[in-house]
């Protein structure tokens, strides 16, 4: 039987104090991969998640930094390194913001989200890459969006940002292929994570028409699309955008 077997493996898991990166970072581990996680603001969460990912019996370690500053970044690339630097790396912190209309919208919000999504990404491969490069080995995942495809009202500066970061990882993928590098990325639509279980799903009246599954997907749902991309059964995948979003949106070709 085919397995997503991640023994032997480090991941870095940007975000993963998050409702989307702690899926993401347990079911890493629960591959087998050893995992560094990676939080901004919320240490707590972050030790939480560590504490579950060594309940499977796996190695953790947190590590603050801020994604988009290049001195924090390469700081945490020398925080880690002890620890063993990062085979498997998965893109998915993301900075907040109030969506409004493009008229509406304030330029500062356009600049953040160019930041979180381009420089995360830009700032995050110049720090790891040349380690998997030196190895002839690495995966490097980072979430994307279904409104990247969609750019409906309101969605400007999230939008904009997310097709900036697919096009320098579309380049990322061709330069570090040669090195037996790749990049991908993975589309989630409305997703179901541990917050809404708790409070009580949206009926989502509006979306679920749209969605030819007819359901929303979860957070676990993403969190085995980025497995997959990491394990060997994806070895000779790379600059692939997967939506994970039910059909909602679809590649063209």
């Amino acid at each position: 039987m085919l397995q997503l077997d991640l023994k032997g493996k480090t991941a870095l898991v940007t975000g993963a104090s998050g409702q989307l990166g702690r899926a993401i970072a347990r079911t890493l581990a629960a591959c087998g991969a050893d995992v560094i996680v990676h939080y901004f603001h919320n240490e707590a969460q972050a030790q939480k998640v560590a504490e579950d990912i060594r309940a499977l019996g796996r190695r953790s370690m947190t590590v603050q930094a801020d994604f988009a500053r290049e001195e924090t970044v390469f700081a945490m690339r020398d925080k880690v390194a002890p620890f063993g630097l990062p085979d498997i790396l998965v893109n998915n912190a993301v900075s907040q913001y109030r969506w409004t209309t493009l008229l509406e919208q304030d330029t500062a919000d356009y600049l953040d989200q160019f930041r979180s999504c381009v420089m995360q990404n830009v700032l995050m491969a110049k720090a790891f890459a040349p380690h998997m490069v030196e190895q002839g080995y690495g995966r490097i995942v980072a979430v994307n969006t279904e409104c990247a495809i969609e750019c409906a009202p309101t969605q400007s500066a999230y939008a904009a940002a997310k097709r900036g970061q697919d096009g320098v990882l579309r380049c990322l993928a061709r330069e570090l292929g040669p090195s037996g590098v790749t990049v991908n990325q993975v589309a989630p639509g409305w997703t179901i994570s541990e917050r809404e279980r708790e409070n009580g799903l949206d009926p989502m009246a509006h979306y679920l028409p749209l969605v030819p599954l007819g359901r929303r997907g979860t957070d676990q749902d993403i969190a085995n699309a980025v497995a997959f991309l990491c394990s060997d059964l994806a070895a000779f995948i790379t600059g692939a955008f997967l939506p994970v979003c039910g059909g909602k949106v679809m590649t063209s070709i």
